[in-house]
């Protein structure tokens, strides 16, 4: 694999002449992307991105081998594919690529300028609730399902962050823990009493772990999936952090509020994550705080 957080020797792509009072110009007739180009682009990205940015990039772009770099050629290869949704992400990749390629002065316009993104649907999400989550705690095998359950669901982990925990990354004072999220920054998320009684039952029989679980992610998704199957509704990493955004929310706890508690970059991260909230949720908040008046 390619992906390594290690710098590779960038292969030579073709020599640019200056010509005064003008970008550099290239021969642009018929210029593919190549294997060169590609490896080129992922080892010149800045230090600290994640393997999962990096193994995106190389999944998307690796398909994207030969096509034109032209607007024509790169709008023909994201109409031949059909994965739905997962079509912007193709091109979001040669967004990177392209804007790489001409900051470089290896392509002589920047041809993903006039390409438009696919349209993404915007389907209803699922998002666990409160009384969802009881159910799954009722339903888990053992203490340490259980601590995962409401751990992802006080905090809105990510489950790299959720299984790279230690025991030592726990505040107990503040019920807080430290995490490294994207960007490979340092951050923290919150829990609630009741997740630090389960988390202190299991750590005082199975506290010799290097992590705090002692799972993979792969590990806890094999769990959720099958929890999800035994209790007849979607449940899985991400269905955890959409409840705990649209969660809070119904709470009343202001988006930029949640924005930090829930380590997003943007508050239109947020707002993507409490998409499942409906009117019928809105509505029934309106009326509490009209009764509080």
């Amino acid at each position: 694999m390619i992906l390594s957080h290690a710098r590779l020797p960038i292969p030579t792509l073709p020599q640019i002449r200056n010509q005064p009072d003008s970008r550099p110009k290239v021969n642009q007739v018929n210029q593919k992307l190549t294997n060169d180009m590609l490896s080129a682009f992922l080892s010149s990205r800045r230090q600290g991105i994640s393997n999962h940015t990096l193994l995106f990039y190389q999944r998307c772009l690796s398909k994207a081998i030969g096509i034109e770099l032209t607007s024509e050629g790169i709008s023909a290869f994201l109409a031949s594919l059909s994965c739905g949704n997962a079509k912007h992400g193709y091109f979001r990749a040669l967004r990177a690529l392209c804007n790489w390629l001409y900051r470089q002065n290896h392509l002589q316009d920047n041809p993903v300028q006039v390409v438009d993104a696919p349209i993404i649907a915007k389907k209803l999400l699922p998002s666990l609730t409160f009384e969802q989550v009881q159910i799954l705690l009722d339903s888990a095998d053992n203490i340490r399902d259980k601590c995962i359950i409401s751990l992802l669901f006080d905090s809105g982990l990510r489950l790299n962050e959720i299984c790279t925990i230690t025991p030592e990354d726990i505040d107990w004072d503040d019920l807080t823990v430290k995490v490294t999220v994207k960007g490979n920054r340092e951050a923290k998320a919150a829990f609630t009493p009741s997740t630090t009684k389960l988390l202190k039952e299991y750590l005082s029989y199975n506290g010799h772990d290097e992590t705090l679980l002692g799972m993979k992610p792969r590990g806890v998704q094999d769990m959720l999936s099958r929890l999800s199957r035994r209790v007849g509704f979607p449940c899985n990493a991400h269905s955890f952090r959409r409840g705990f955004a649209c969660n809070l929310h119904k709470r009343g706890l202001s988006t930029l509020s949640i924005m930090h508690l829930g380590r997003w970059s943007s508050l239109e991260m947020v707002s993507k994550y409490c998409h499942s909230i409906t009117f019928d949720d809105c509505l029934e908040h309106y009326k509490k705080l009209q009764r509080l008046t």
